[in-house]
């Protein structure tokens, strides 16, 4: 379909600047979201290895298990490897980065009832985009809110340095890093109708609560960007590719981020 040109305002990229994160409405137009459920119901019901590992026969006690989240489905489905690249997404990151947006990641999050949160995080102790930083949109493909788990960020942390985190809490996050937030500010809500994209800096503290609900999901489609004029990114994210779907690929940025190596790597959500 034909998409119309999404230039932000002023106004919202001073937003952006100033907070770290930006919400817009509406970026996925409902026919788009009706593609995006049809192909995520039925990638739910299958096995992908290395990508998406569900537990079919899990029980309602660990809901994680029967739906974990998808890692890079644009590296296996063209559809979303399409979305990735979806137009409207990335004239606002152009207008965000003041430069073309490279794609370096895609996730899809199921987040049943009673699903686990990610502890608070910044992005970019993954990615490791060098010079420049990394820019999320995350797509809600449920309303999200606090009630099922919808993601939470630190206002004006975007300027922060990266820090090293701590280990969070296994009852209430299912990934085991931890940022703490300064001591002058606080988690606050984004909440977000189906079809909007919430674009945060790669710096910006950030994740999510325990789904408290009983019966509603809180489906996300998740993607992250890096400038084109970068010249390095984790390993992990490689290759990254263009609005056209060619790829690029940086140098690779070792593993550890400015605290080391750990024995296990997890990504950002």
């Amino acid at each position: 379909m034909d998409y119309k040109l999404r230039a932000l305002t002023k106004e919202q990229k001073e937003k952006f600047l100033t907070e770290g994160y930006l919400i817009v409405k509406g970026l996925f137009a409902q026919q788009d979201m009706a593609v995006i459920d049809e192909v995520f119901e039925k990638m739910s019901h299958e096995t992908i290895p290395g990508y998406f590992e569900p537990d079919l026969q899990a029980d309602a006690t660990e809901p994680l298990k029967r739906y974990p989240r998808i890692m890079h489905p644009h590296r296996f489905d063209e559809t979303a490897k399409n979305y990735m690249l979806h137009k409207p997404v990335l004239e606002v990151l152009t207008d965000l980065f003041e430069e073309e947006p490279l794609a370096a990641q895609s996730m899809f999050y199921f987040k049943p009832p009673g699903a686990r949160g990610q502890a608070l995080h910044q992005d970019n102790f993954y990615l490791k985009v060098e010079p420049g930083n990394c820019i999320a949109a995350w797509t809600a493909v449920d309303a999200a809110d606090e009630d099922n788990g919808g993601l939470m960020v630190v206002p004006k942390t975007n300027g922060n340095d990266i820090v090293c985190p701590d280990a969070a809490d296994p009852n209430e996050s299912f990934t085991t890093h931890y940022v703490k937030p300064p001591k002058d500010k606080k988690a606050v809500p984004a909440n977000m109708d189906r079809g909007d994209v919430l674009f945060f800096n790669g710096n910006l503290i950030h994740g999510s609560y325990r789904n408290k609900t009983k019966d509603r999901f809180r489906r996300a489609f998740i993607c992250h960007y890096a400038n084109e004029s970068a010249t390095h990114i984790g390993n992990h994210y490689r290759p990254l590719f263009r609005a056209d779907g060619t790829p690029v690929d940086l140098e690779t940025n070792p593993d550890g981020g400015p605290c080391g190596f750990e024995f296990d790597v997890f990504y950002p959500h």
